[in-house]
């Protein structure tokens, strides 16, 4: 196979799916070869417990389009991706779920988007859904949510059923739970024509889902995360030095006031004045002027550890012109 040409590299994160993926790697070879694609199938079984790796390899022998990559316990759909993603090597890449409600009909669509249409990424909508209501209005509430923070304005931001332009997944670092906010990270790097495309949801035809209602309290802690790491990564003194500086002064403020009403009650004629360390203000004053100090310090901390970090540099560049084959190696 020669991967110098191939239009598509289909990337499937898979835990205990062994049931699913043969009728579902059949299914996609039946459109690629439809549709005349030069195409992979990379399966990235993540520690599974059943007969997934034997599947994987068995589909392998029949179908040398099929790759498959074993994880030795298992690491979560974001170090799937991850893996995946490097290993690609097609133009336009696209990823969907082993359970097959993801619907390999979508896939030509999604590649006339990204090669036609010059989105960088598009993402699945399951505007008709299949799941029950303890799973359909959480993951409202979080799209909603996720939609006001990174001002990306998708309905479906954990849909599996994704197309990207191979530049973006070769730019971006999916870590921990990370899978869920694929279309800001490839914001964050620079590629901002991100579509949406509605696509069938399938109720599930084997084995049962692998996600409880606990991914909905890590995803909103991860949204927080991601937002701030895209943010402040190369200027973290930027988010702690201004937090520092607005609260040590509020420390400060307190205390100039404290001063200067014991200056004024201590006037003849005013009734005495209390001792400033018998004023609640007072421990409030102090507590900002430490609380102020210390986050300072720790933008001071968190800007040495980024400017010894080897990737202090590390920028996307989208195209270069008249740079010779030495020049184009050159580091920046």
């Amino acid at each position: 196979m020669n991967t110098n040409k191939l239009d598509i590299s289909v990337v499937i994160p898979a835990y205990n799916e062994d049931e699913s993926l043969p009728e579902l790697c059949a299914w996609i070879d039946r459109v690629m070869q439809a549709n005349h694609f030069a195409y992979e199938v990379i399966i990235v079984d993540d520690g599974s417990t059943d007969r997934t790796w034997e599947v994987i390899k068995h589909i392998g022998e029949q179908n040398s389009h099929v790759r498959g990559i074993s994880f030795r316990r298992n690491y979560g759909k974001s170090a799937a991706l991850h893996v995946g993603f490097r290993a690609a090597q097609g133009n336009v890449v696209i990823t969907m779920d082993a359970d097959m409600q993801d619907s390999p009909d979508e896939i030509p669509e999604l590649y006339d988007m990204i090669v036609k249409d010059k989105f960088d990424m598009v993402s699945g909508w399951k505007k008709k859904r299949y799941d029950p209501l303890s799973k359909t209005i959480p993951t409202k509430l979080f799209n909603a949510a996720t939609r006001q923070v990174s001002g990306i304005y998708l309905h479906d931001f954990n849909c599996g059923l994704k197309a990207y332009r191979q530049a973006v997944v070769k730019n971006i670092e999916v870590y921990g739970e990370m899978h869920r906010y694929i279309p800001l990270l490839a914001k964050w790097a620079g590629f901002k024509k991100i579509g949406e495309k509605i696509v069938e949801h399938r109720p599930r035809k084997y084995g049962v889902t692998k996600f409880g209602l606990e991914r909905f309290i890590y995803g909103f802690l991860d949204l927080m995360s991601i937002v701030f790491v895209g943010k402040f990564r190369k200027r973290p003194m930027h988010f702690f030095g201004t937090i520092g500086l607005l609260v040590f002064l509020l420390g400060g403020g307190i205390a100039f006031f404290l001063t200067v009403e014991k200056f004024i009650k201590s006037q003849p004629g005013m009734p005495p004045p209390r001792d400033v360390v018998d004023q609640p203000l007072f421990f409030l004053a102090l507590t900002a002027a430490i609380i102020g100090t210390q986050l300072f310090l720790a933008g001071f901390l968190a800007e040495m550890i980024s400017l010894a970090s080897p990737n202090r540099n590390d920028y996307v560049i989208a195209e270069r012109s008249n740079f010779d084959s030495a020049g184009s190696h050159a580091q920046y």
